[in-house]
C-alpha cells in the first residue's frame, strides 16, 4: 500500500508531536509519496518556528536530519492539474499539489490538517484516519 503524506503528519513525527506514535503504527509498512513541494513546506515550517522561538536551529536540523531519514517517494504533480483543484476547491496551490499526487497514484492522504482532510475528500480523495 502507498499513501500520499502532507507537511502536517511529517513534522509531528520529526517535531515529536503527541500523533508521532500514532503515525508511525499507521504508516508501518506502507509506502509514502510526496510532491517535491513537500521540501519546501517544511522549510517554511521550521523556518516560522525560528521566527517564533519556538525552537532553536539547533533543533530544527536536528529535525530536519530525522527528515531525510524517512523514506519518502518525492513525485513531480502536474501544474495544470493542480491547478484546476485549486481552482475547484478554492484552495492554495500547495494543498492541491497533495491531492493531485494522492488522485494520480490512487493513494490516499495522511494530513493531520483537518481542512485539508474535508477538501480531500469533497474532491473524492481517501483520507486516512489517525487514531490516537
Amino acid at each position: 500500500m502507498q499513501a500520499v503524506i502532507d507537511a502536517s503528519a511529517i513534522i509531528a513525527v520529526i517535531a515529536n508531536e503527541p500523533e508521532k506514535e500514532a503515525l508511525i503504527r499507521l504508516t508501518s509498512g506502507v509506502d509514502l509519496i510526496a510532491p517535491v513541494s513537500i521540501h519546501f513546506e517544511i522549510g517554511n515550517a521550521f523556518s516560522a518556528m525560528l521566527k517564533r522561538q519556538r525552537i532553536t536551529l539547533i533543533q530544527a536540523l536536528s529535525a530536519l536530519r530525522r527528515y531525510q531519514e524517512i523514506p519518502i517517494r518525492f513525485v513531480d504533480v502536474e501544474l495544470n492539474a493542480s491547478l484546476h483543484i485549486a481552482n475547484k476547491l478554492s484552495i492554495y496551490a500547495y494543498d492541491a499539489y497533495l491531492i493531485r499526487a494522492a488522485e494520480r497514484y490512487r493513494a490516499p492522504l495522511l494530513t493531520l490538517d483537518k481542512a485539508l482532510q474535508r477538501q480531500a475528500r469533497a474532491y473524492g480523495v481517501n483520507v486516512m484516519e489517525i487514531a490516537l
